[in-house]
């Protein structure tokens, strides 16, 4: 394994975790002569200067908040490429953190460059340093997953009360913003408007709420121009040179639920076009969902991999880089 960044290939990694695993090479975690900010679930952030960022998505994939042993192919490429194309699409309506995405362009040194290069493709951008807000800003337009056992259990949602009778997977008469807590360890927490006005101040809360429920909006309405359903999807803001500006990442499938269009069908489970295949098959394990995660199959890992490029390439009509 090389010094400078951690490739699982066909004889690394991956291999010795499930020998059943098929060669195709992926990344597990990145180690560039650059200081190292945090390494998270999914993302390597390194500095460059003061200023700026050095975002790396990773082929790691977490499944409540733990973070699985099984690398996925391509997953971190369709990731940074997705909200590319979503930070492009909402340029009208919010400004984002990045600043370049072609590692030629970004203006490091030709050394790293030469080094790391191929490693960096597709997978990295440099950013505006930005200050995150410390909540998530999550948007439910569907019954689904924790709402829907929410609702069976107290006909709400995260607090919000709903009309009773509703259906598994069913749109709901409006999309919820039910934000939660950032758990650098461990999980989440769901949390009330009036606690994120307690966080961030009622002028920063209401207007990240607003954006999220427009770009929500905004984001679903082209996504069925594509035969794709959003469910729910969580979106994260930061503040550069005292603006909200849109960061991290955006309409992903690991940030959001997408089901097809085409076979949609209230009161029952979607097919699934992001990590909930995954979290499927987490469920039936009979995993307790505390660390450490277990072993992928390689059927689960080939369906989610295929799943993370049909998407990409039926929300953008791109080549995935």
């Amino acid at each position: 394994m090389r010094t400078g960044v951690s490739i699982i290939k066909k004889i690394g990694r991956r291999n010795l975790m499930n020998p059943q695993l098929s060669p195709q090479e992926t990344v597990w975690e990145t180690k560039l002569p650059l200081p190292l900010v945090n390494r998270g679930k999914v993302r390597d952030i390194y500095a460059v200067g003061e200023n700026k960022l050095l975002i790396i998505t990773t082929d790691r994939l977490s499944a409540f908040d733990v973070v699985l042993p099984t690398p996925i192919p391509d997953k971190g490429r369709v990731l940074n490429q997705v909200s590319l194309f979503w930070f492009e699409s909402f340029g009208n309506i919010i400004s984002n953190h990045v600043i370049a995405h072609d590692v030629k362009s970004m203006g490091l040194d030709p050394n790293l460059l030469k080094e790391f290069g191929s490693i960096l493709a597709g997978r990295s951008v440099l950013v505006h340093k930005a200050k995150p807000l410390p909540v998530e800003c999550v948007i439910r337009g569907f019954l689904a997953g924790s709402g829907w056992k929410d609702y069976q259990k107290t006909g709400k949602v995260c607090g919000h009360e709903l009309p009773p009778g509703l259906r598994q997977c069913e749109e709901l008469p409006e999309p919820l913003f039910t934000p939660s807590t950032k758990a650098t360890i461990g999980h989440d927490v769901n949390i009330s408007f009036n606690e994120v006005v307690k966080l961030i101040g009622e002028d920063l809360a209401k207007e990240a709420r607003n954006l999220s429920l427009r770009l929500y909006e905004e984001g679903v309405k082209f996504a069925k121009t594509r035969g794709i359903l959003i469910a729910d999807t969580k979106f994260e803001f930061g503040v550069f040179k005292d603006q909200l500006i849109l960061i991290d990442e955006a309409l992903t499938p690991d940030s959001s639920r997408f089901w097809p269009k085409e076979t949609y069908q209230p009161g029952q489970d979607q097919p699934s076009l992001d990590k909930q295949i995954v979290r499927n098959f987490l469920e039936q394990s009979g995993w307790n969902k505390t660390p450490p995660g277990p072993a992928l199959p390689q059927d689960i890992v080939d369906k989610t991999s295929a799943a993370y490029r049909n998407v990409f390439n039926q929300l953008t009509e791109r080549d995935l880089l």
